[in-house]
């Protein structure tokens, strides 16, 4: 029984002595090597094998990114404005050997200068600012821990502030302001609907009484034209009757009296405070003078002669007629 238990023990310390100084490093890991308690290199990702009874794996380092929760802290802004912040950091250990001996518990450490800077930061600003300037904040934060954590051989990837809660009267104010410059707002917007729209309407306004003016403009060069052209015929007219009474034609006489006459007579007529029209005594005489105007402009438009027209006899009634209207 003695002779098999020395070589199961022979056997037993074997086997532990290779798995001692058989390592085998995991994906997104390194390990440090130390030789008497004395730092001597890191072992990467794979199958290693050691030097038995003098070497050692010191640290075991995670070199994949973490995500660190910065616990949730109040800070008092520059307005003296308490809020409660918290925030997250994404770091990556870029040299195991300085993580694992440069500093004693890493994460507790970045946690500490994290908090610390956010109450750096955030203690610099006003309230206004912190609210609206969070990416100002993640920049600042990320520049100066970046740079503390340099010579730890970790990099910082990024900061978040994750969450800013001001007191409960400081909301309520908020939430008033934002309605009231909400309510502003409105009053200027439809201030300047109205402005557009009175601006619209004068315009319409304008160019309504620019057509119409030219409106008028066109009617009056139209009536005077008119006007023109009934001048003219009347010249000529004129200048029939000069001829006539230049050749001794009672008739163009009397058509100058009887147009006269009739255009005081249809004034009369056509007046409006005029109830009772009395007719001459002699106005059936104008029938004659008519019927020597028509025959002298009959013998005038064949371009004849005119002849010496005898005048028409007149008829006198004894009295003046009266006609109503």
């Amino acid at each position: 029984m003695a002779s098999y238990l020395v070589p199961l023990v022979l056997l037993v310390l074997a086997l532990l002595l290779v798995i001692s100084v058989i390592k085998i490093v995991p994906q997104g890991r390194e390990f440090t090597v130390e030789r008497f308690g004395r730092y001597t290199r890191t072992l990467k990702p794979g199958i290693t094998i050691l030097m038995p009874f003098v070497e050692t794996i010191g640290r075991k380092v995670n070199m994949m990114e973490q995500v660190l929760d910065v616990p949730q802290q109040e800070v008092i802004t520059k307005d003296n404005v308490s809020v409660k912040v918290d925030a997250i950091v994404f770091i990556q250990v870029m040299d195991a050997a300085q993580a694992a001996y440069k500093v004693d518990n890493l994460m507790y450490a970045i946690t500490q200068l994290a908090q610390t800077n956010l109450r750096t930061v955030v203690g610099s600003m006003e309230l206004d600012e912190v609210l609206s300037q969070r990416d100002q904040i993640n920049t600042r934060l990320l520049s100066t821990i970046d740079h503390a954590t340099g010579p730890w051989g970790v990099k910082i990837a990024r900061i978040e502030i994750k969450d800013l809660t001001p007191p409960a009267d400081i909301t309520n104010a908020m939430a008033r302001q934002m309605k009231a410059e909400r309510e502003r707002r409105a009053v200027i917007t439809e201030a300047e609907g109205e402005k557009q729209a009175q601006i619209a309407r004068a315009e319409g306004q304008k160019q309504a009484a620019i057509l119409q003016a030219e409106g008028r403009k066109e009617a009056a060069f139209r009536d005077s034209e008119a006007r023109e052209r009934e001048a003219e015929a009347e010249a000529k007219a004129t200048a029939f009757v000069s001829e006539a009474i230049s050749k001794g034609d009672v008739n163009a006489i009397n058509y100058f009296i009887a147009q006269k006459y009739v255009e005081a007579f249809g004034d009369l007529a056509r007046s409006p405070n005029a109830k009772t029209v009395i007719v001459p005594a002699d106005f059936a005489g104008l029938t004659g003078t008519v019927a020597g105007v028509a025959e002298l402009i009959k013998t005038l438009g064949s371009g004849g002669s005119v002849a010496p027209t005898p005048p028409v006899p007149r008829t006198n009634t004894p009295t003046g007629g009266v006609k109503k209207v």
